[in-house]
């Protein structure tokens, strides 16, 4: 069973008798609901509501956690927090270059998945539901890893990743999903931004989501426009040959399959599709819904 192994990540630990209630003041993610051995994705907003930083965040010992996230944001995001802090008893530290194994399967022939499910410290990635994903920090590079097949599995189930499938600074927690992966949590109390993100929850406005994209040749690069008869609809994110992921106004993906209009990236056709897990729909009345 295919394992992927990633090079170019950073642990940012926050550890402290106020580590808890620190993180819970600023980040989208509700770590009441966060369990032991568990992953969740989560974000730093800006006040206007869009992401400044995205994670992965677990639960290291009764009073800390690990943030997972990009290397080359690591220090920026470290910097944001301790602005933060104030006088929260909180230490922040980084680790740097952390190599992150990634298993999935669960098969008894799957050695690898099996190695890291044993392993105590390995975490479940909860942004997938229908296939179990651990992730495991530190240790050796293995052979046999394969970086593709972990690129292929994020897109066949529309799960969106900054950097690769959008920028930082640039959409909303709703924009990649974070909504439907247990990345906000709309129970909890203030957080940075929360008033923008609970306002598009409660009315319904959000318009850009994340679709499964598929063509019958070769997608275009990472970043190609998706255009309906030469008007922009979204951007094509992550590319694996035929298939990828787009962020995409859904109001306008509906207008153009009711009039039956192609949508293209670049000069290739193509088709999309809400990832099989979603619960968001696309908009019955789109003409409505793009005037709203």
């Amino acid at each position: 069973m295919p394992f992927a192994q990633l090079k170019d990540r950073a642990l940012i630990s926050v550890s402290g008798p106020d580590a808890e209630h620190f993180l819970q003041n600023i980040l989208t993610t509700d770590l009441d609901t966060l369990g032991p051995g568990q992953a969740k994705p989560g974000a730093l907003l800006a006040p206007q509501g869009k992401i400044l930083f995205d994670f992965l965040i677990s639960r290291a010992g009764d009073d800390g956690f690990q943030l997972e996230c990009r290397a080359d944001i690591a220090d920026d995001f470290m910097r944001r927090l301790m602005l933060y802090r104030l006088r929260a008893k909180a230490d922040i530290a980084k680790q740097d270059q952390v190599l992150v194994t990634i298993a999935w399967g669960g098969d008894s022939t799957a050695s690898h998945f099996d190695s890291i499910a044993a392993d105590s410290t390995a975490l479940a990635d909860t942004r997938f539901r229908d296939v179990a994903v651990r992730r495991s920090y530190g240790g050796a590079a293995s052979d046999g890893a394969d970086p593709e097949a972990w690129q292929a599995l994020r897109i066949g189930y529309g799960i969106a990743e900054s950097g690769s499938d959008y920028q930082l600074g640039d959409a909303f927690p709703h924009d990649v999903l974070l909504d439907e992966t247990g990345g906000v949590g709309f129970k909890k109390g203030c957080y940075i931004g929360q008033e923008v993100v609970s306002r598009m929850q409660h009315r319904g406005t959000a318009r850009r989501r994340v679709l499964i994209a598929s063509a019958e040749s070769p997608l275009p690069a990472s970043g190609t426009e998706l255009s309906v008869a030469g008007r922009p609809v979204g951007t094509l994110g992550s590319v694996g040959g035929r298939t990828g992921l787009a962020i995409a106004r859904i109001d306008r993906v509906k207008a153009a399959l009711d009039a039956g209009e192609a949508i293209m990236a670049g000069e290739t056709p193509l088709a999309l599709a809400i990832p099989a897990w979603a619960k968001f729909t696309f908009p019955q009345d789109a003409a409505s819904a793009e005037e709203a």
